[in-house]
């Protein structure tokens, strides 16, 4: 699973809109569904806080894992 399929299932799994990811990161709605469409990149600062956010490691969630693991 590529980073953007699981970035958006986690957020849907929670129950999350793209316009509150995207409050969560400073982005518009827009600015974050560029990066689950793939038309940006995630910044390293984003996915950190993605992680603590979730609560999930970062190896889940850029998909070098497929075992949720809690952020440390």
């Amino acid at each position: 699973m590529n980073y953007r399929d699981r970035l958006k299932n986690v957020r849907e799994d929670k129950d999350m809109t793209q316009a509150e990811i995207g409050k969560l990161l400073n982005k518009s709605q827009q600015g974050y569904n560029h990066i689950e469409a793939g038309r940006a990149e995630l910044k390293i600062d984003d996915l950190i806080k993605l992680c603590r956010f979730y609560n999930l490691s970062a190896d889940y969630m850029i998909g070098l894992t497929n075992t949720p693991k809690s952020y440390k």
